[in-house]
Formats: structure tokens, sequence, C-alpha cells
């Protein structure tokens, strides 16, 4: 199946060409399904980035230069359903679009300030004149509010790259002011992929019932987000069995972060300084993407759903307290009692564990104002129990090249999903030990 979509990006990156050789019939012998990708031509053009929950900015030739232009602004932004904020962007969203360009490129970028102070744009990771680097008052001028600065250079490199300001960092960086800048490769790489997705890691204190992300925070974070979304509202990455997927994973947040990925062992591929050497390819199933890092992960896709998310676990919640007293094991009926009668509908919390507070969602107990439950999202077998830094990635035998849809949930052959054997907590003999030391 060929869609109008695939032909404007094969168009885009490869030109008639790429355009033809796709729609020329199948040869007798040849394969029309991805099966092996590693195998396939090395001549087709570059995949085009898919940015979840976001967008490619449009460019325009001028002169043999690619034009593009940037606008910081103020964003109304939602994180997920439910919890919306005041932020800063580019071109009405955060993260800003994605730039994508070609190794070798003539690009001219513009940079309109529409906020109210200065700012600057430093392209992260670019090897480019100094005047060019975007530093505030070391490279260029601010700019001013109003003012609009053009940047220009040749790209020299490929890889996965950023953009953010390089003024009044910790303010603009913290409420939004980012974006993916994706160069690809002037030679067909060796082994190509199917599927290509982007995202950047950040981190927001957003305190509960409030509407602008607080930039004075240092670690106490509430909100973890892929491309400023928070589980369930992060878009799941899809592929069809047997495709090559990869994830380029970039971080502007305040930790690192060590991205976990079920259902495969997967290569790390490349970092800001593009795509590695197969040498130095390196099989994992978790890789900490350090802050102002890019790390390219690929993949082959199996079928089924697969967890995909940061593992430290407090960033996959969201709303999360800090400093508040660990209830864990505290018998607080009678202090619950005491305080519906002060606060109708009160329910405590934390006697038996977190899982509880999702049992609360799901009963309709209202939290604060414009602030997401610590844990929410429904899975084909109940609460999943999961917020912040985590999507799925749905992988079936049925998706079309390029189709992007979401498939639901998988439908797990018989026999192979975990089943309940008993309901008695004495069941079985287990060996088991005491807990004295």
């Amino acid at each position: 199946m060929i869609t109008r979509r695939m032909l404007f990006d094969l168009f885009r990156f490869g030109g008639v060409a790429a355009v033809a050789a796709m729609l020329r019939p199948a040869r007798a012998g040849e394969s029309t399904v991805a099966d092996k990708p590693a195998a396939a031509s090395p001549r087709r053009a570059p995949v085009p980035v898919r940015t979840l929950n976001g967008w490619t900015l449009p460019h325009r030739m001028r002169d043999g230069v690619k034009e593009f232009h940037l606008v910081a602004e103020e964003v109304e932004h939602e994180f997920a359903p439910g919890c919306r904020a005041k932020c800063w962007g580019y071109n009405g969203t955060t993260p800003g679009p994605t730039i994508e360009a070609v190794e070798g490129d003539r690009v001219r970028i513009y940079v309109t300030n529409r906020l109210l102070e200065r700012t600057s744009m430093h392209w992260h990771g670019l090897i480019l004149p100094s005047g060019m680097d975007g530093v505030g008052g070391v490279s260029q001028p601010h700019i001013n509010p109003g003012e609009t600065y053009v940047y220009e250079f040749t790209l020299r490199q490929n890889g996965s790259h950023m953009y953010h300001p390089h003024a009044d960092e910790m303010v603009q960086i913290a409420v939004g002011m980012m974006g993916l800048f994706i160069i690809h490769p002037k030679q067909p790489e060796e082994v190509p992929v199917d599927r290509d997705y982007a995202f950047l890691l950040h981190n927001w204190a957003l305190h509960p019932g409030t509407y602008r992300p607080d930039p004075s925070i240092m670690q106490e974070f509430d909100l973890w987000t892929f491309n400023s979304k928070v589980f369930p509202a992060i878009e799941h990455p899809v592929a069809r069995t047997g495709e090559r997927v990869r994830l380029r994973i970039g971080n502007l947040s305040m930790w690192n972060h060590p991205i976990h990925l079920h259902g495969v062992e997967y290569d790390v591929t490349g970092s800001d300084g593009g795509r590695w050497p197969q040498s130095r390819w390196r099989r994992e199933v978790t890789e900490i993407v350090g802050v102002g890092q890019m790390r390219d992960i690929e993949f082959t896709a199996v079928p089924g759903d697969w967890a995909l998310h940061c593992h430290m676990s407090h960033h996959t919640m969201n709303a999360m307290g800090h400093g508040i007293p660990n209830t864990l094991g505290v018998d607080q009926s009678g202090v619950e009692k005491e305080l519906r009668r002060l606060l109708p509908g009160y329910m405590a919390m934390g006697q038996t564990g977190m899982s509880e507070h999702s049992d609360h969602v799901a009963a309709g107990l209202p939290g604060p104002a414009n602030t997401l439950p610590m844990m929410t999202g429904d899975g084909p077998f109940g609460p999943i129990e999961m917020g912040g830094m985590f999507t799925v990635v749905k992988v079936r035998d049925d998706l079309a090249p390029g189709e992007h849809r979401d498939p639901g949930w998988y439908r797990n052959p018989k026999g192979t999903v975990a089943s309940l054997a008993s309901k008695d907590p004495d069941f079985g003999n287990p060996v088991r030990r005491s807990g004295k030391a």
C-alpha cells in the first residue's frame, strides 16, 4: 500500500528517481515485505523522522539554500487531558518542530523572538562558525523582544542533534524551549531503517493547582515527559513485524535517564556524533541517556506490546509529592474517619502501597485542579499504574509499511499469557528463609 505521505517523503529526500523506483512493479522472486531490512537496497532515500506527538518544520528553497523559520513564543500546552499550562516553545508547540535536512545542505534559519525577554539560539552539537553558535553575549548579541536574527551555515555532519536557547537558560529550557535537529547522511546508510522515531526527555515542576511551570526547582520535579507529554498521552511508536526501527532520544532535562525497552535486545548505534561504525554498536536493553546527550537505538520489531520507559521508578509517575511521611503499613482508618468530618470524600492512601491511588482515580475521587493523577491509563488487563516517561511500542504483522495508526492492544496467542494458578496465599511449598540475619 503506497500512501500520498510516502510519495511526498520520498520526493522530499530522494527526488524523482526514488519515487520511480518505488512505483515500479516487483520483479519475479523479489520480496515486497520488509522482513529483512538489513538486506534492502542501500540506494533508497532516508526515512523521514516521525517526532512523537510532534511535527517537522517545513522549509522553502531560496537560491539553493534551505530556509526555516522558528518563532520563540509563549504556548498553551497540554501534558495530557486534564492538565494544561502556559509554557514557552517554538511555532506554537513545546518542543518546537523538528528540523530535518541532509548532510551538505546549506541552511538559513530565521529566529523571531515573541517573548517578553531576550533569547538566543544554540544548535547543540553542530559544527559551524563561532558566530553562529548562539551563546548570547559570547558569540552573538541577544535577540531582543520583537527582533528576528538569521543563522546560516553548511551542515558538515549527520546524526541526531538538538536546538535550545543559551540565554536565561535555566528558565527558558525549564519552561519548554527546545527542539530536535536531525541531519540525514549524504550517503545511504549501509544498514537502513524502516521507521525512524525521535523524542526529547524533559522534566517539569507544575505544582498542584497551578498553570505555569516553576523554573526554580532543581530536582523535585513532578512531571517527566517524552516530547512534553506524559503517559497516557504519549504517542505509541508502531512497527510491522520484522522492520528495523530507530529511536532517537535526546535529553534536555535535569536528570540522566536509563531508557529501557521490553521484548528485544537493541543496538546502541549512534549519538550526537552521528551513527557509529558497526564495530562500535553494542547490544543493550537499557541505555542511560545523559543530560545534554543524544542516543540512537535500533532493533528488529517483534510482535507484541512492549513497554518503553525510563527505569527510574519515580520518573514513571505524575504529580509526585516530596517530603510526605511514609504511611506504608500504618492503619489510617481512624484518621481517615476524623478527616472526613473536615474534608468530605477524603480517602487515605499509602497504607498498602501506591496502587490504591489508581483505584481512587477509577472511583472518581477528584484531585487538585489542573493536576494529573500520579498513575493512570488502562490496558487490556486492568490499570497500567504508570505515568510520566512511559509508552508502549506496538508491533503487528499486518501494519502496512509507513502506516502509523494505533492498532489497539495486542491479542496474545493462546497459551502465551501469564495466568492465575491459585488464590490461596499458602499455595504450594516454596523454599523460604527467615528474615533474621
